[in-house]
């Protein structure tokens, strides 16, 4: 015998048992009253994410410079550093020239087109800023739980208050900061205790909305606009375990 859902039951009995015949509107009534509380159960439930799921499918894209290893990526920009320095004027010796022709002549025999590359980076960039900015519609409005690292922002005495979730230790402060849909700015009224280290690892619940904003990060030698394109109104803040 296959049991019949809490919200069902509970209707049932309030409209009327199996032994008393029951008005078609009630019987539609019952039906809609148990659809709608069980709905409103999958609504409240936290949806576990990763940081991959912030970025939309549509963000990726051919960056040619991504098929570069560090040693081209350097080299290309040796190139196109004596490139600004001749189109500018200034002198430049015989024998950083000839390392300048050896040096575009390595990156030829690796297929590597020093001219194309150099043409399209302008555009790259921007696509590439555009991209960063770009979030999953899917996730927003949705509740979700997601890990992190807690950068405070603000306090309220002891407990923090506003902070940025990110992907990795260090982020925004010992490295550049993530893009912008890695990064996602949280408030709790609750607030967290942070009696660990600038970051700590945590869990976080909470509502999840698409929305830009620029936040001031203090350092230590000053501060700086650092742009994010998710928010959390946490629900719940606790340490990862």
């Amino acid at each position: 015998m296959i049991a019949k859902p809490a919200a069902l039951t509970s209707a049932h009995s309030f409209f009327g048992s199996n032994d008393m015949p029951r008005h078609p509107f009630l019987v539609v009534l019952t039906l809609i009253t148990g659809l709608i509380l069980q709905a409103g159960s999958f609504a409240s439930e936290s949806r576990e994410i990763t940081w991959d799921d912030l970025v939309p499918p549509e963000a990726e894209f051919d960056d040619p410079f991504t098929l570069l290893d560090e040693d081209q990526l350097y080299e290309l920009s040796l190139v196109v550093e004596i490139r600004v320095r001749l189109e500018s004027g200034k002198n430049v010796d015989e024998e950083t020239l000839a390392e300048h022709e050896q040096r575009l002549a390595d990156l030829a025999e690796q297929e590597v087109d020093v001219d194309g590359l150099i043409a399209m980076h302008e555009d790259v960039v921007k696509e590439r800023i555009a991209k960063t900015f770009m979030t999953n519609p899917d996730l927003n409005g949705r509740t979700v739980r997601m890990p992190g690292y807690l950068l405070p922002l603000e306090f309220d005495g002891e407990r923090v208050t506003d902070f940025f979730l990110v992907p990795w230790v260090g982020a925004c402060i010992h490295t550049p900061p993530p893009p912008p849909n890695q990064i996602v700015h949280v408030t709790t009224d609750e607030g967290f205790a942070n009696t660990g280290s600038l970051y700590t690892p945590v869990w976080v619940d909470g509502l999840l909305k698409t929305e830009q904003l620029q936040s001031n990060l203090n350092f230590v030698d000053g501060a700086a606009d650092i742009p994010s394109a998710y928010v959390i109104d946490a629900s719940s803040v606790k340490p990862y375990e």
